[in-house]
């Protein structure tokens, strides 16, 4: 049976990895199709018909396309809402949508692989330069997510269950590690993630898990 939902992709994609968090804790079913950001997929016309911008991931629902994660990730919480990614209490919901935005906005769009080749191809920038500069940002971000937790935690980045905001930490706690951030500074946000990578829904979104991982 063919799935109502289809996921382009990309294994090691941050904002992809926070989609299939979210689909994952709604419990959908979904195809999913890879597109391989190295090789340049992603400008292929074929894909810029349905995602002008050219970036991941896409979600697809019949003739509907869907693009940008946390819009994706609102789509799903309006159109399948249980279980809840939002509290209920629109404050608090203003909380959970600030914690993800603090992570999708101002730290992960800083080391995206876009913006990563354009400080190595236009500015000229080594090894050495781009582990600073990623440690930078995720550093600042996750600072100030640390206090956020503590005000607002319960085991899980706010309160007592999963919501947008793990969606968008357990990804750049991923990128973190590949890039070899020091994360002893985040004791409540660490433990926050390992609470989440506990569930199923964020084991199977992994990016190890994915069909096109890297597996050397």
């Amino acid at each position: 049976m063919r799935a109502e939902l289809v996921l382009y992709d990309y294994w090691r994609s941050g904002a992809g990895y926070r989609v299939r968090i979210g689909l994952n804790l709604k419990g959908l079913a979904y195809e999913r199709r890879a597109i391989d950001l190295r090789t340049g997929a992603q400008r292929d016309p074929a894909y810029q018909a349905l995602a002008p911008q050219g970036l991941l991931p896409a979600l697809i629902r019949g003739e509907q396309v869907l693009t940008q994660s946390l819009a994706i990730l609102e789509w799903l919480e309006e159109t399948y809402p249980k279980p809840r990614l939002l509290p209920r209490e629109p404050v608090e919901r203003a909380i959970v949508r600030a914690m993800a935005l603090l992570v999708a906005a101002d730290i992960h769009p800083l080391g995206n692989l876009r913006v990563l080749n354009a400080l190595r191809q236009g500015h000229g920038a080594d090894d050495a330069d781009v582990q600073a500069w990623i440690a930078r940002w995720i550093g600042d971000g996750f600072a100030a997510l640390e206090r956020l937790i503590e005000r607002h935690g319960g085991g899980f980045a706010f309160g007592d269950a999963p919501t947008l905001a793990d969606c968008c930490l357990a990804p750049q706690v991923y990128a973190a590690k590949r890039f070899k951030v020091d994360l002893a500074p985040y004791p409540r946000l660490m433990a926050a993630h390992a609470r989440a990578g506990a569930l199923d829904a964020f084991a199977d979104a992994h990016p190890s898990r994915q069909s096109d991982a890297d597996r050397g």
